[in-house]
């Protein structure tokens, strides 16, 4: 067990992180949008993110936490970007990813244990939408 609080932003406290699995910690966060270049924003939350897992590596040990960063490559801000340039989508995410990357390696910030693209889980948030439909 660890002393480490995370600031609950629901309850304006701070709170003891206490895992589900104290053996198997997960650590899932948004990446970016990639329709534009990062901004001093995105790499706020980079470095956020990066000192967390960090702290959770120290605390658990590396094979014991899992990080996963997402990136969003399909979105209406990438479409509208795409008919602006002229330019393909894959061209534009894939600039911007590459970018993004390279600002990460900038902030010398760690690589993520993942970072799935939503255009490789489009069929597995339809089947995440359906089972909550069906729920209510």
């Amino acid at each position: 067990m660890t002393n480490l609080q995370i600031s609950n932003s629901l309850t304006r406290s701070k709170d003891l992180f206490k895992p589900i699995n104290p053996t198997k910690v997960g650590m899932y966060v948004c990446g970016p949008t990639v329709y534009a270049n990062p901004h001093v924003g995105n790499g706020r939350s980079l470095v956020v993110f990066d000192l967390l897992f960090r702290v959770l590596v120290q605390l658990y040990g590396k094979d014991n936490v899992t990080y996963i960063r997402n990136i969003t490559d399909v979105d209406d801000k990438i479409i509208e970007t795409s008919k602006q340039n002229n330019s393909s989508i894959d061209k534009i995410t894939t600039e911007v990813i590459n970018n993004f990357h390279q600002n990460t390696k900038d902030l010398n910030c760690l690589v993520p244990s993942a970072e799935p693209k939503a255009t490789e889980h489009i069929k597995d948030m339809i089947e995440m939408i359906d089972s909550l439909i069906k729920k209510n």
